[in-house]
């Protein structure tokens, strides 16, 4: 049906203006983390908060006190959680995954990419994407814990895999200096 009725936009746009309005004091007050996309418990919370306002914008049986009490109850969630992952590590290891190493200096990793149930098209789609041309073109390609891929392009760029569990941080193999006379 196209329209029901005056009061049911008024309640979608009364409700939708104040939920707006409870989320951003929220996120203010949370800090710039809580929305953030840094690991997939992050991913959860955000798909979460949207979830929560379509409920309450769209959903006659979701009063507005109930979504901002759930908004409340997730962002606080989230923020002991991101606390305790920054103070603890056994727990943030509990909470997080770890990156994961997928190519390095121009090789793929099998047994990385099955464990993590990659293909070889998505690890060439993501060099693609990044402008290399080959998976010989890069230093590295992580996996990351949000579950987008890192390139690295260069040696010179692999001090930032440094944190991935698989990263050999051994130096690139010397090449012989050709004398020209």
């Amino acid at each position: 049906m196209f329209f029901d009725n005056w009061h049911d936009l008024l309640r979608v746009a009364v409700v939708g203006s104040l939920g707006y309005l409870w989320l951003v004091f929220l996120v203010r007050v949370s800090g710039k983390r809580t929305l953030s996309k840094l690991n997939a418990f992050d991913l959860i919370v955000t798909v979460a908060i949207g979830s929560i306002l379509a409920s309450v914008l769209l959903s006659k049986d979701v009063s507005l006190a109930e979504g901002m009490v759930a908004f409340t109850l997730l962002i606080g969630l989230q923020y002991v959680v991101a606390g305790l992952s920054v103070r603890s590590k056994p727990f943030s290891r509990l909470v997080k995954s770890e990156p994961t190493l997928l190519a390095y200096r121009g090789k793929l990793l099998p047994d990385q990419m099955r464990k993590e149930r990659v293909t070889e098209v998505e690890v060439l789609q993501a060099i693609r994407s990044e402008g290399g041309g080959t998976v010989e073109d890069v230093a590295a390609v992580v996996l990351e814990t949000d579950g987008s891929f890192s390139v690295l392009i260069g040696e010179d760029r692999l001090t930032a895999a440094r944190n991935v569990t698989q990263f050999d941080n051994s130096p690139p193999p010397q090449m012989k200096a050709e004398h020209v006379e």
